[in-house]
């Protein structure tokens, strides 16, 4: 076991927790964006789904249901539970700006396949020779390409929070 994972996960972990609680005890989720909420919830979705057909240990299974679970509850919480709480005429950012080029991206750059890709022997390829080739690529592993999505994902998925903390100065 890697000493800084665990750490990162238990850090990870806690400020879940954190939030989870503040949503409990003040029964609102005002302040909170939805939208980032959705976000990493499609994030956490898209890296995981390799639980169902790859076991790496026990630690990394229950890992991955546990931030699947909290995912899931905060949204639960913001949009059942105390949805009369929810801000959404501040929480305005529109998401599709970020999901359609994370896609496009995910599909054209992933560990199976990069643009610069070169044959062997060192030429270079046509842009039509990576594009046909890279269309069996994204069905032949479509797992890796929802973790490359994830990947991209997480990195802007905090954007619609930071724009409704703008929008309100909490």
């Amino acid at each position: 076991m890697n000493i800084f994972r665990l750490v990162g996960d238990l850090s990870h972990l806690l400020a879940i927790i954190i939030l989870l609680l503040k949503i409990w005890r003040t029964r609102s989720c005002s302040g909170i964006s939805g939208k980032s909420q959705i976000l990493f919830s499609i994030t956490y979705t898209a890296r995981y789904l390799d639980l169902f057909t790859t076991f790496v240990s026990p630690y990394n299974s229950i890992m991955k249901v546990v931030f699947l679970a909290t995912s899931y509850g905060t949204l639960y919480l913001m949009y059942v539970k105390f949805k009369a709480t929810n801000d959404r005429n501040h929480d305005t950012f529109r998401i599709e700006f970020l999901l359609v080029p994370v896609i496009v991206l995910a599909l054209l750059v992933n560990h199976e396949f990069t643009p610069l890709e070169a044959q062997p022997g060192g030429q270079e390829r046509s842009i039509l020779d990576v594009l046909f080739s890279h269309a069996t690529l994204v069905f032949r592993d479509p797992v890796e390409v929802l973790w490359t999505l994830s990947i991209y994902l997480e990195a802007v998925a905090i954007l619609p929070q930071l724009f409704l903390v703008s929008k309100t100065g909490e």
